[in-house]
């Protein structure tokens, strides 16, 4: 009998996946078939064909993003900033292996530069070959691909960028390290003086404090902070929350005037996502968590 790739259980003769996400919450995908699999010297990483997600890229057994949502977190986290900001020119984006950040960044004329950093290689290989539907096969000359550590990268660079983003994985392991103060102080000074940043900053239902924590020590570094969400089938709750920081007054989502070519954000939706329900309100204008 063949092995069973880790992660991977069979029950019945189906293939599934089973993600944990808590110690009371697990979430199980069938499987078609495994599309790759191979260890990095910093994770396991799978892309998988699911029956209702298609193929899907997992990391450590957690599910990352799918063909078939990865769209609605990849437009928000990369469309909001970029169209707020009155120029960006320079954009760097730490983590984002699977190239769906840098893709929307593309989409912008006046951008000159992308900086993507990804510790894993083997993360981006793996989307670009499997996951087109997310990767686009990313190959534009303006996108420079940077293997290293995000949080030492992020520390050397002084006033250089117009907008960061920070798609990072959970705060589990390394990744802790995207969400102290100590790292949204390194992307201040990495920033030009209008510059803006944003991190996706977990779900509202599941990871509460960790939200809560993040729009905290943004909002004590940068003088405006804008928390917004999207609602993300395949992540733990459905929905997400993104945190901006900008060193200065942002725009009204109103007068921003938004026309790319997208499947999830538009007009409307970039206006309604910083409208915020009552329960996550009250959540923010609590006791300060840093």
């Amino acid at each position: 009998m063949k092995r069973l790739p880790k992660y991977i259980h069979q029950a019945q003769g189906k293939l599934w996946l089973t993600e944990d996400e808590r110690d009371d919450l697990k979430i199980s995908y069938r499987i078609k078939e495994v599309l790759f699999e191979e260890t990095s010297e910093f994770q396991h990483v799978m892309v998988l064909d699911s029956y209702d997600f298609g193929p899907m890229l997992v990391l450590d057994g957690a599910v990352q993003t799918t063909s078939k949502d990865g769209f609605i977190y990849n437009e928000m986290i990369a469309h909001v900033p970029l169209s707020l900001h009155p120029n960006p020119r320079d954009v760097l984006i730490i983590g984002g292996g699977d190239c769906g950040a840098a893709r929307e960044a593309a989409k912008y004329n006046q951008v000159a530069r992308v900086d993507m950093v990804e510790i894993d290689e083997l993360v981006v290989r793996a989307s670009k070959q499997y996951m087109p539907e997310v990767s686009g096969n990313l190959s534009d000359p303006r996108v420079h691909f940077h293997y290293a550590d995000g949080v030492q990268f992020a520390k050397e660079a002084q006033r250089e960028y117009d907008v960061i983003i920070v798609d990072s994985s959970d705060p589990v392991g390394p990744a802790v390290q995207l969400f102290e103060t100590a790292f949204y102080q390194s992307l201040h000074r990495a920033l030009k003086d209008d510059g803006i940043m944003v991190s996706q900053s977990q779900s509202p239902i599941f990871h509460a404090d960790i939200m809560k924590q993040s729009y905290d020590r943004i909002g004590q570094l940068f003088s405006d902070r804008r928390l917004y969400t999207a609602v993300v089938p395949t992540y733990p709750g459905g929905l997400w929350s993104f945190t901006l920081g900008s060193k200065q007054p942002l725009r009204e989502p109103e007068r921003v005037v938004f026309d790319k070519e997208t499947q999830y954000i538009n007009q409307d939706v970039m206006t309604r996502c910083f409208q915020l329900p009552t329960f996550l309100q009250e959540h923010l204008e609590g006791v300060a968590n840093v």
